[in-house]
């Protein structure tokens, strides 16, 4: 099943802010049955009183929850929407404008859609390239996908060389690959298997001992 988290120090487009989306409570039928014991001790307000906020915190957590799993839209095993986007920076040839994905079938690949102007992104960036680099030879592919970013064509190409960026950079100007992966926020990564098909989703920064154990699953 395609893994859907949301992960602090995402940046939200419709906000213009970095948020840290609510994560559903882990064990959460054990809450529960613990504020059906509380009501057995009427006499211990103190404990009604926090076995009521923990209750309403699962209720918040149940609200997130479809949110978090919209920002994909994505069933497991469902295949990754095919694109082409222009390559502007770091090509594997000189002659190599364009990326197709559906023409790295038989490679795993890691999608990493992030803007100029998202701090988060840019953080992120570095973990992603340690990343491309110590699976290269295991046949990972990695695509940093400049979206939804002004001027994208010039500042992400500086951007990457700053920072010493080497996996190829493709431009989506007008956001149309990000809402084909209904990306609602900065930055995502999407892990593909060899076939194609969605593995994981995480939005927002993830760390990189977190990213290697998602690629491990597809390599």
């Amino acid at each position: 099943m395609a893994e859907l988290i949301a992960t602090p120090g995402r940046h939200s487009r419709t906000q213009g802010r970095a948020t840290t989306p609510h994560a559903m409570p882990e064990g959460m039928s054990d809450p529960v049955r613990t504020a059906g014991a509380v009501e057995k001790a009427p006499g211990d307000t103190s404990h009604s009183a926090r076995m009521v906020v923990i209750v309403l915190a699962l209720a918040a957590g149940f609200a997130v929850v479809p949110r978090l799993t919209a920002s994909c839209g994505k069933t497991a095993d469902e295949e990754g929407p095919d694109f082409t986007a222009s390559v502007i920076a770091n090509a594997a040839d000189p002659s190599q404008t364009t990326i197709t994905l559906s023409s790295l079938r038989g490679h795993p690949v890691l999608i990493d859609f992030w803007a100029t102007w998202c701090a988060p992104c840019q953080a992120e960036l570095p973990i992603v390239n340690r990343i491309a680099r110590r699976f290269k030879n295991d046949g990972l592919v990695v695509l940093g996908v400049n979206t939804d970013d002004k001027d994208g064509n010039v500042l992400a190409p500086a951007l990457v060389a700053r920072k010493g960026i080497t996996f190829p950079i493709l431009l989506d100007p007008d956001n149309a690959v990000g809402r084909k992966y209904h990306v609602d926020g900065l930055p995502t990564l999407v892990v593909l298997s060899k076939e194609g098909k969605v593995v994981a989703v995480r939005s927002g920064v993830t760390g990189e001992a977190e990213l290697e154990r998602l690629l491990r699953k597809v390599l």
